[in-house]
This record gives structure tokens, sequence and C-alpha cells, in this order.
């Protein structure tokens, strides 16, 4: 979404979810997403930007649940006491 909204693009439009039965490349247009879940990972998120001959990953690894839990901790201790509302892990971590 970040990313479609960067390039100021409509990912309902652009994304492209799984390449099974679409040989060949995308159009330039075309944001690729993709999901793979493997025996016992907990979390590993890259995001990947390629072009011929290259490519750029950043990814993180989480290697036990507890960072997730620790993360759901310090979000209920950030809405005790709020009022009703729409909040995000933005609100919560003070990004803006």
């Amino acid at each position: 979404e970040i990313v479609a909204e960067a390039l100021g693009r409509d990912l309902r439009k652009v994304g492209v979810y799984g390449r099974e039965g679409l040989p060949g490349e995308r159009s330039g247009k075309e944001i690729g997403v993709m999901s793979l879940r493997s025996g016992d990972v907990v979390g590993e998120h890259t995001v990947s930007f390629g072009t011929l001959g290259e490519r750029l990953e950043l990814t993180h690894r989480a290697h036990s649940r507890d960072t997730f839990a620790r993360g759901a901790l310090r979000a209920v201790r950030w809405i005790a006491g709020r009022g009703p509302g729409l909040y995000s892990m933005h609100d919560v971590l003070g990004i803006a």
C-alpha cells in the first residue's frame, strides 16, 4: 500500500498476487505481492525492489513470537483508559 501510494497508483488495480499462470515479465506499472509460509518460521518479511541486473532487499526476521507479544502488551498499556476510537500501531508507537 505504501509503495503504491508513493508511486501514485491504486494497489487494487496494479497489485499482482502470486505468479502462477503468469509467465514472463510484469508490466512496468504492476506491483508484485508474494506470500510464503514455511516450517517453523514465525515471521520473516522482505521488501524487494528489483530491476534488470540488480535487486535491493530489506528483511525483518522474528525468531520468536515473544517480539509480537511485547508489541501487543505495549499496545494494551497504551490504550488503557483511552476513549472509543479507531487506533493503529502508528498511534501506539508515536509514528506520524
